[in-house]
């Protein structure tokens, strides 16, 4: 359960993870200490899965975004899984969903630029063992880019 202090707590760390302890408390008015034992247990407890940084992709020289769906052509029971292995090991690869309906999977992928794709699309991505079928989006421009989750209270 996430009461109101937690649901505090978590959206503003996810504006920014480096805020000082202090300054956290402040905002949600409550005192450090109390403040440090709800973002333990939060964490013990698997809502903060992890801390990390957000690049910017253009300047890390991945200013391309490809929105790939991908159609098996049988789901059976090693079909998938080889695929969603496979997969992971591609760092161009930013996400991995399954789906329901028409296509079997759902990747964002990022590179260099539509060459960079082009050789990931024919070495790596339709090679892999059961893909039927591939389309592929560049995306232009990203009207909303968000890793944030609004959080809000659940007692």
């Amino acid at each position: 359960m996430i009461d109101d202090l937690d649901a505090r707590i978590l959206n503003i760390l996810q504006d920014d993870a480096t805020i000082p302890l202090n300054d956290l408390a402040d905002k949600v008015a409550s005192s450090r200490s109390a403040v440090w034992r709800r973002i333990q247990k939060l964490t013990d407890d698997g809502v903060i899965k992890r801390h990390t940084i957000i690049l910017d992709p253009e300047k890390a020289g991945l200013g391309v975004m490809v929105i790939a769906q991908v159609k098996m052509q049988a789901h059976s029971r090693d079909s998938l899984p080889h695929f969603i292995d496979k997969v992971k090991s591609f760092p161009e690869v930013i996400e991995c969903h399954t789906l329901m309906g028409d296509v079997d999977f759902f990747l964002k992928i990022r590179v260099k630029d539509v060459q960079a794709y082009e050789d990931f699309f024919w070495n790596s991505l339709s090679q892999i063992e059961g893909v039927r079928e591939i389309n592929s989006s560049i995306a232009l421009t990203a009207w909303k880019n968000t890793t944030k989750i609004a959080v809000k209270p659940t007692k």
